[in-house]
């Protein structure tokens, strides 16, 4: 089944996201690699593709899991979690309808 998980950045969260990008772009090539990752990318603070120094407010990845549990670990492992860029994460099952 494919799970949505919805980061909320912190406030001015660009200097941290930037120290952790890289490893979190490994764990998403994994998924993808693996045929697991549907769709992966982060939310711009502004109404912009490049922010710029705005930053991003959170972040979107939705893919395939064997569970809740799976999901929840996978999400609770992220980089940018351990990086303090994440201020909530939720985790809930995805029903995919239109592709």
């Amino acid at each position: 089944m494919y799970y949505a998980i919805l980061s909320e950045d912190v406030a001015n969260s660009q200097p941290l996201r930037t120290t952790a990008r890289d490893a979190h772009l490994q764990r998403l090539q994994r998924l993808k690699a693996d045929g697991l990752l549907l769709l992966a990318g982060p939310h711009p603070a502004i109404d912009s593709e490049e922010p710029g120094p705005a930053g991003f407010s959170g972040s979107l990845v939705v893919a395939e899991f064997a569970s809740l549990e799976a999901a929840q670990a996978w999400a609770d492992a992220d980089p940018y979690l351990e990086a303090g860029v994440y201020q909530r994460v939720v985790v809930k099952p995805f029903k995919r309808v239109l592709a």
